[in-house]
């Protein structure tokens, strides 16, 4: 599966590149600062201790930014990567032992925590329905992702590392009520028995330009895995977001 998808990719990529003669080029840079909702993890999943990087320690409200390049063939087909870095950390005196990595944290003590959840995706989209006052697309992303947790304290180090390629399905909304402010919903989501993973931004926008907007929205970053007796991870991430598209 992941090799045929990687393959559709770079043949998308392909077929872009040799219609870059109708092609407009975009740039859309977010920043946001995000909040944890719920972060519950127990590693390994058979054994560890059920551990909470909302609850059991307390994770600031944490600064985080979103890259976006691409462009835009024949006005319907759409291409265009992603990255998107989130490092949370956390601190807090534990009101019991915790069993993480192989590692015993003890009541009592101070730990601090990292919670790293780097996103790096390449998006292809077809334009379905392209009305004055709506469009609708929808396509396929690659994601690779770069996860981190760790827990530390005097004592002791113990930390969980994952890198691995998820496919998504993709849609973006666009309801434009008037010339100047529009309504935007853009995901990236898939399900399977082992996890889930959603990210969607609403976001109310406004057109400055004929090839510039900004808006200001709310992102949900939620999902996990419940690999057997490897890693158990679920976590709710909110963004209030601020954005800018430019397009050239």
């Amino acid at each position: 599966m992941k090799r045929y998808t990687l393959q559709t990719l770079l043949a998308l990529v392909v077929l872009m590149l040799s219609t870059s003669l109708w092609a407009q080029a975009f740039i859309d840079a977010e920043g946001a600062v995000a909040f944890t909702g719920y972060n519950d993890v127990r590693i390994p999943s058979k054994g560890g201790t059920d551990f909470s990087l909302a609850d059991d320690v307390e994770a600031d409200p944490t600064p985080v930014f979103r890259l976006r390049l691409g462009y835009t063939a024949k006005d319907r087909h759409t291409l265009f990567a992603t990255i998107a870095p989130l490092t949370i950390k956390g601190s807090g005196t534990l009101d019991k032992d915790v069993s993480f990595g192989g590692n015993t944290f003890s009541a009592g003590e101070k730990v601090d925590t990292i919670y790293r959840f780097d996103s790096y995706r390449l998006t292809y989209r077809y334009l379905f329905v392209d009305r004055y006052f709506l469009s609708v697309a929808g396509g396929i992303t690659g994601k690779i992702r770069s996860a981190t947790i760790a827990v530390m304290s005097d004592s002791g180090y113990a930390d969980r590392n994952d890198l691995g390629f998820v496919p998504l399905v993709h849609l973006m909304v666009h309801w434009k009520p008037s010339d100047k402010f529009s309504v935007l919903l853009d995901m990236d989501a898939l399900g399977s028995p082992y996890g889930r993973a959603e990210d969607v931004l609403l976001a109310l926008q406004y057109a400055y330009s004929e090839s510039a907007s900004i808006r200001l929205g709310w992102r949900l970053l939620e999902g996990g895995s419940d690999g057997g007796g490897d890693v158990y991870t679920f976590a709710l991430i909110n963004y209030a977001t601020v954005g800018v598209t430019v397009a050239f």
